[in-house]
């Protein structure tokens, strides 16, 4: 006869539940309803548990997200394997997140709505000024639209339900996009605008995250 865990026959707990989900990625509000509400009461439990992999949970309870990151270099005498992912981007949709990044940060100065939405064309545009100039617009357009894809792969844009193409800018980039990221990598578009850095890759700065952010 074999032993049945503790609890396997009442389903995983809310503890396991969201534990799971902050290794898979980030939990949101909106999209994680029936998990948020636990993370708040068990936040503490949470924070403990995932401390002994080497981890830290973040929550920003204003902007309706949480998610795990690696304990800064130099945090105890051994440092612990990484278990996140720290993604190193290419160029170009590192300059995707930087340019959503400082749109939402005009969005939140001169608007009193909670999300910005954006539509496809309105990306595209954005992303085009940067753009080598193409005679083959056909190739330049399924580029951008790789790198939104990307984009909306790591978590940062949200495809909105409906007919038309149109895309929420999660706040979860103001985390990962800070003021030293955008500094350093307006350095680089400059070299980049100059022809002296090349294209190159840029690591996205706070970019440690359990998995993907979907």
């Amino acid at each position: 006869m074999t032993a049945t865990p503790a609890g396997a026959a009442d389903g995983p707990s809310e503890l396991s539940l969201v534990v799971i989900q902050l290794m898979k990625g980030p939990l949101y509000r909106d999209s994680h309803e029936r998990l948020w509400d636990p993370l708040l009461k068990l936040r503490s439990r949470v924070g403990d548990y995932v401390g002994v992999l080497g981890l830290r949970l973040e929550v920003d309870e204003s902007d309706g997200y949480a998610y795990l990151r690696s304990l800064p270099d130099g945090e105890g005498e051994t440092p612990y394997p990484r278990l996140v992912v720290r993604h190193t981007l290419p160029f170009h949709v590192s300059l995707l997140l930087a340019l959503l990044r400082k749109r939402l940060a005009e969005f939140d100065a001169s608007s009193a709505e909670a999300r910005l939405v954006l539509s496809r064309e309105q990306i595209v545009e954005m992303l085009r000024l940067y753009l080598p100039e193409s005679s083959d617009e056909v190739k330049t357009t399924r580029a951008i639209d790789a790198h939104i894809r990307r984009v909306e792969d790591l978590g940062f844009l949200q495809r909105l339900r409906g007919g038309e193409e149109q895309f929420e800018v999660r706040r979860i980039v103001r985390a990962f996009v800070d003021g030293q990221w955008l500094s350093d990598f307006d350095r680089r578009l400059a070299e980049y605008a100059t022809g002296t850095g090349g294209e190159g890759t840029v690591a996205a700065g706070e970019g440690d995250r359990g998995g993907d952010a979907g």
